[in-house]
């Protein structure tokens, strides 16, 4: 065995263009695999996470915010927008037959300049009556969110002293949250007392695009939990029928047009993966063939020198395993560091939940991308070996006189 490692080695090192052409094709078959499996299983972890965060079944916003902000982008991925309607419409919804909890949320959105390199989401809740941000922070957080200050999402960056200052009011930072893959990251909780005085000093310099209005007698967002045997839906209409100027929305379907982008995006990745593995097989058994009939008079002397069949098949075997071996292990490296480097940034640009999967799920993927580079290479060689089993040495000798 250690003869058949030993030549196949060597004959790679004395044809390094060629070892490296097949090289190529191992490394793209493996980071395929690898880093497009990586894709599907951050994508469905990522949305895993934000159903989980999205915590109330129905969720109900001023009728003016379906046009001037995207509410999915707002509610589910973070985006920073604000919108405002009277308080009185959550004692309303809480009326109607069939809701369990109500709780109101009031939303801001800081200014690029004024803390960050990037404008944040705000979110005011109240702690009273709050059954969905609260159950997140206590993952991290037991103590008592005081007024100034705030929690978190786990991109967003504060100083050495833990404080943040928005609209010249400085915030301190007493909890950040776990990382969701989705751009709830880059968000900002506080208790709605605490956005209130953010958004008075909004409005008094200048930096709010509503005029001056009573923070208190305003909210963004009542979140609605429905009582239990009560259909969500009906609920919903019953709401936009008896409350006027609001649109009423089911949680589900917040996340209808993201679940189904997402299904169809790992259905094109996992297509694009067999492609590939089709592809690179292909391309590396005709090369791999190309090559080694330009090596039939070599293998035909070792033939008459005692080389068996058997033997040679294992060289060939060696030779195609060792590349796909080298070429899996590099392939799941780069592609691995790449996804690595660039989650945020992957995530921004698929449009989705994007949760990097943990060190036991990618030991374990890049078990198995290892595995079918082996396997792949078996075929290669198998279909080689079969070729080269088949040759006739004394005719290949006269070829050569």
């Amino acid at each position: 065995m250690s003869f058949i490692v030993h030549f196949s080695w060597q004959n790679l090192c004395r044809r390094p263009g060629r070892a490296a052409a097949l090289l190529l094709f191992s490394v793209l078959f493996a980071a395929a695999v690898f880093g497009g499996t990586i894709l599907i299983i951050s994508m469905q972890r990522g949305m895993q996470v934000l159903e989980s965060r999205l915590g109330a079944d129905i969720v109900v916003v001023p009728s003016s915010a379906r046009t001037q902000f995207n509410i999915n982008s707002v509610l589910l991925q973070g985006t920073p927008g604000y919108f405002y309607m009277d308080a009185a419409v959550m004692d309303k919804v809480a009326a109607i037959d069939g809701v369990e909890k109500v709780s109101p949320q009031l939303f801001l959105a800081s200014m690029t300049a004024d803390c960050c390199s990037a404008s944040l989401q705000i979110v005011g809740f109240d702690p009273a009556t709050d059954f969905v941000i609260q159950p997140w922070i206590k993952e991290t957080y037991s103590g008592k969110i005081a007024d100034g200050d705030i929690v978190t999402g786990c991109n967003v960056r504060f100083t050495e002293d833990r404080t943040l200052k928005f609209f010249d009011i400085e915030c301190h930072v007493v909890a950040q949250l776990a990382k969701t893959g989705s751009a709830l990251d880059n968000a900002v909780y506080a208790n709605a007392d605490t956005v209130r005085r953010l958004t008075e000093s909004s409005q008094k310099r200048g930096m709010n695009q509503y005029n001056s209005f009573d923070t208190d007698k305003v909210i963004s967002a009542v979140l609605v939990k429905v009582k239990e045997g009560y259909d969500i839906e009906k609920v919903r209409d019953d709401i936009k029928v008896n409350v006027r100027h609001i649109k009423a929305v089911a949680a589900k379907n917040l996340i209808s047009d993201i679940s189904t982008g997402l299904t169809g995006l790992s259905d094109m990745i996992g297509l694009f993966i067999g492609i590939i593995w089709i592809l690179c097989v292909l391309i590396m058994m005709v090369v791999f063939t190309m090559v080694m009939n330009e090596r039939k008079r070599e293998f035909a002397v070792l033939r008459v020198l005692g080389t068996s069949r058997r033997m040679l098949a294992g060289l060939v075997v060696g030779e195609a395993l060792l590349i796909n071996l080298l070429g899996g292990v590099i392939g799941v490296f780069v592609a691995g560091l790449v996804t690595a480097l660039f989650t945020n940034a992957i995530g921004l640009l698929l449009g989705v939940p994007f949760l990097f999967p943990g060190a036991a799920s990618l030991a374990m993927l890049a078990g198995g991308t290892l595995l079918a580079a082996v396997l792949a290479g078996g075929l290669i060689s198998a279909f080689v070996a079969y070729h080269i089993s088949s040759l006739d040495t004394s005719l290949i000798l006269r070829e050569g006189e």
